[in-house]
């Protein structure tokens, strides 16, 4: 019997991060996986971050994980998302080479000694007086560890789907975790089925690029980890193009042989990311949708169509993909499909991810009912981290939803629970102006150090950059005159360098003989800046949440028009109107309502009373 602190099942993007932080927190740790060499394998679309995601990606970095750095690594195309709206809500993403990704999560690893990997199926877990003390492989192999991680992804009971074929796996080629699925059924945990899907593959030698529109990585060299120093790929294009009426024939004439229109899949699909059938029949109006064509890879011709995930026949599939532009000749490479398969109910996890009723057993990622790389890399260091300090009798990091988007996460899985497949928006924070991405490491690395989750490295670099910072705020306390501020108004008055940073009318650059050297161009002082333009909206958010505890008893009439409600989501609108909740207190309970939808709520409530 070989003896664990921790062991970890799956080497998923949520097993290796749950590995990695166990490790870094001091634990001996295994890494259980079927076959070794797909450790930290980009199983549908070859991109790392996006909207609410690269939140994620850069609170993980900042708690010293592996997923920002592996990114930055394996990057081929960057792109800053919203860059048009506040940078609050700005979304980085990188279009990531896949075998590069895969070798730079491997060698992250590798350089933890703590951590042993090892080959082979999880058969059981070891149960004793109430307590999970290790588990069964399927050749008879007995490890033992005082918490197990369960990070199954799509394996767990995963059965996939395309066309009329139906085939055991988690991931087109591979095996499902059957066996594993069985036990956790017979010990009457709380589980339920959902579904995802991936596109077909596309050999981009045969795509027309000429005809399509091209979109280029971003031209300022920005990272996803600070810790990059520099872009260490040659960067490659993106290109688009768009479904259309034909494409919808193709996809109408044969919805009767999709298993998700046939019946044969009965699991609920991710929300925001849905099937290219289920979007022509769900939104038959639209003249049609966009398709990114992503590059897979330096030295691989394979294209990933971002936006028609599809689990209809091969044949229909390829059909269909000739109607676009640019793809008049298209070959596929590998047909898509949909997988089906198990996960437990959140809401039976404590806020370190450990289940309740069977203590010593954590799950993360795809388990939980999430979906996406960057959810599951988030709930791994959690749970990694929670299990490691639970194991070795530490304090585990002290996240909450005032501090990180991975809390907030956790909160709305464990309170609220799921009925389809969840994924990161900016929207679900209502602290989202002092969550941004660029701060990551202001609000997180400390938390990190506080608990031991980061090392040597990132806690130096962290001191240097915070030293800077500090030196650089009291510098913005400088106070200046009108006159010494190129474009301000004769008769302003004296405002400190902070307040002229964000006044109307002011360039930076006009200012740049007065702010320390170097700040403009560097991240610390972007930070600062956004601090500045921020200040007064967070003061008006914290009075609103304040009015908002104050006010739960407010009434909301019968009939009330959720859709008119500005900054609801067609998510919580359709919630709301199913539960017809009589007070703000009562939509509050309403699964998937965030506090700030109640802000937006209580605002339209008494705008509709005061007018009434």
């Amino acid at each position: 019997m070989k003896d664990f602190d921790v062991l970890v099942v799956g080497g998923g993007h949520a097993g290796v991060e749950a590995a990695a932080a166990a490790a870094r927190m001091g634990a001996r740790v295994g890494l259980v996986t079927f076959d070794l060499d797909t450790i930290g394998a980009m199983s549908c679309n070859p991109a790392i971050g996006g909207l609410g995601k690269g939140h994620l990606v850069r609170e993980v970095d900042a708690l010293d994980g592996i997923i920002a750095r592996a990114a930055d690594a394996a990057a081929i195309h960057y792109r800053m998302l919203n860059r048009s709206k506040g940078s609050a809500v700005w979304g980085p993403r990188v279009q990531a080479d896949r075998q590069l990704f895969k070798a730079a999560v491997q060698a992250a690893l590798r350089e933890q000694s703590a951590i042993t990997q090892i080959a082979g199926e999880a058969q059981a877990l070891e149960i004793s007086n109430g307590r999970v003390t290790g588990l069964m492989l399927a050749d008879g192999t007995t490890l033992s560890a005082q918490a197990v991680i369960l990070c199954t992804g799509t394996f767990l009971g995963g059965t996939l789907f395309r066309g009329e074929e139906r085939l055991a796996g988690g991931r087109i080629g591979e095996q499902s975790a059957r066996r594993l699925a069985e036990q956790l059924r017979d010990a009457a945990l709380p589980m339920a089925r959902l579904k995802t899907g991936t596109p077909p593959r596309l050999d981009g030698r045969t795509i027309d690029w000429a005809r399509l529109e091209v979109q280029p990585s971003d031209a300022d060299e920005w990272t996803m980890s600070p810790l990059t120093v520099g872009r260490r790929n040659p960067q490659l294009a993106c290109a688009i193009t768009r479904t259309n009426n034909a494409t919808h024939d193709v996809i109408r004439s044969n919805l009767a042989r999709s298993p998700l229109f046939s019946g044969a899949i009965g699991a609920q699909g991710p929300r925001y990311c849905p099937s290219i059938e289920d979007k022509v029949h769900r939104f038959g109006d639209r003249d049609g949708h966009q398709v990114f064509l992503e590059p897979e890879g330096l030295r691989t011709a394979m294209v990933y169509p971002n936006g028609i995930s599809t689990s209809l026949p091969a044949d229909v599939q390829l059909a269909m993909l000739q109607t676009m532009p640019g793809l008049e000749s298209v070959e596929m490479a590998v047909s898509g499909y949909a997988v089906e398969y198990d996960h437990v109910d959140p809401r039976s996890l404590d806020s370190g991810l450990q289940m309740r009723a069977l203590r010593g057993l954590y799950c993360a990622g795809q388990i939980n009912g999430t979906t996406g790389y960057e959810e599951a890399a988030a709930q791994g260091l959690v749970a990694g981290a929670h299990a490691a300090a639970a194991v070795l009798g530490r304090e585990a990091p002290a996240l909450d939803r005032a501090n990180s988007y991975i809390a907030v996460m956790v909160d709305d899985l464990t309170l609220q629970g799921v009925s389809e497949p969840y994924r990161m928006l900016t929207a679900r924070a209502e602290y989202r102006l002092r969550l941004r991405a660029s701060n990551a490491s202001t609000r997180l690395t400390p938390v990190g150090i506080a608990a031991g989750l980061v090392g040597e490295q990132r806690q130096e670099w962290f001191d240097r950059r915070d030293a800077q910072r500090i030196v650089w705020d009291t510098a913005l306390d400088r106070r200046l005159t009108s006159r010494e501020v190129a474009g301000a108004r004769p008769d302003a008055p004296p405002r400190t360098l902070r307040e002229w940073l964000t006044y109307d009318g002011v360039a930076q650059d006009s200012l740049v003989t007065h702010l320390p050297e170097g700040f403009i161009s560097d991240d610390v002082g972007l930070e600062l800046t956004e601090d500045a333009a921020y200040a007064p909206y967070l003061a008006r958010q914290e009075a609103e949440l304040r009015d908002l505890r104050a006010s739960e008893t407010l009434a909301i009439p019968d009939g009330f028009r959720f859709r008119d409600v500005p900054g609801l989501s067609n998510e919580m609108i359709e919630r709301l109107h199913a539960a017809q909740p009589g007070t703000l207190a009562a939509a509050g309970r309403v699964p998937g309502i965030t506090p700030a939808a109640l802000a937006a709520l209580l605002v339209h409530t008494r705008r509709a009373q005061a007018l009434a």
